[in-house]
């Protein structure tokens, strides 16, 4: 994930428990992004007092993409034109986007 991080620009990161990683956390760090991440219950040691709460609100938007992920996936040929070009795939979503919109 390192490499995908490279580049880019963001304020945060929103992710579940999975996402609670050491080698992760610090790389949010040096970009100087919030992480929005639970920390694990079995965690061997305890995350940085500053990193282990985490906020609640911000957090529940995160089932917002999970449900506009979920509507895609109705939508199979989306993951059929993903594959192909970059164009596609955009022109895909704006499209369910915009039929998922009128609903």
């Amino acid at each position: 994930m390192e490499p995908l991080l490279e580049g880019l620009e963001f304020g945060g990161l929103v992710g579940d428990r999975a996402f609670d990683a050491d080698w992760l956390l610090e790389e949010l760090d040096r970009h100087e992004s919030e992480a929005v991440i639970p920390a694990k219950r079995i965690r061997a040691e305890p995350r940085e007092h500053d990193r282990t709460e985490h906020d609640r609100t911000v957090y529940g938007w995160r089932h917002l993409a999970d449900s506009f992920f979920a509507k895609i996936r109705e939508f199979r040929a989306i993951a059929i034109r993903c594959d192909r070009t970059m164009e596609n795939c955009a022109a895909a979503v704006h499209l369910v986007v915009g039929v998922t919109a009128a609903k």
